[in-house]
């Protein structure tokens, strides 16, 4: 086949492969440059932040005027509305309305003696009166000899926070149940 070739190519074959490689490099230079990038991804998005919202806090509360009176030694160990047994000396309260387990800071007007109690109990059963105090909070507040006062009831939340929740009673079982030693 060579051999066919005619002596006019075999002169211009030297000019015909400078051509072809010179027609060629661009290819070969486009070839070494390409590159095959990683794909990024895109960044998160920022996440979004709620708006924190504003948590209004209610007015200290008025002192509300009750009628109070005690009750102590006929009712000394016997079971109350929470399922513990009423010590007479403990700083504690029944009350028809107020929530089982909270505590309310009671206040006698006449002579400005104040106390905390927690309420363990309903009652009084008695129309009229709408707190009975264990013993030792009714001397802590100077009416045991009177019987009845007009005392004034206010939530003690601004002291104790973390008693504002009442505490669900305790339930009813055939073992006994430690006294309160408040």
């Amino acid at each position: 086949m060579f051999m066919m070739i005619s002596p006019a190519f075999e002169r211009c074959a030297p000019l015909r492969i400078v051509a072809l490689c010179f027609a060629l490099s661009p290819l070969v230079g486009v070839s070494g440059c390409y590159d095959l990038r990683e794909e990024v991804p895109a960044p998160a998005p920022a996440p979004v932040v709620a708006p924190v919202p504003q948590v209004r806090v209610p007015p200290p509360s008025r002192p509300k005027r009750e009628l109070a009176s005690w009750y102590g030694p006929g009712f000394n160990g016997h079971r109350t509305t929470t399922g513990e047994r009423f010590n007479q000396n403990a700083m504690t309260a029944a009350s028809e309305t107020l929530p089982l387990g909270s505590h309310v800071v009671v206040t006698n007007p006449e002579n400005g003696r104040s106390v905390e109690v927690r309420i363990n109990d309903r009652g009084p059963h008695v129309r009229g009166r709408t707190l009975d105090l264990s013993k030792r909070a009714a001397q802590r507040l100077g009416i045991t000899k009177k019987g009845v006062a007009r005392v004034e009831i206010t939530r003690s939340d601004a002291k104790h926070p973390a008693r504002v929740a009442p505490i669900p009673p305790a339930p009813v079982s055939s073992t006994s149940v430690p006294q309160s030693h408040i």
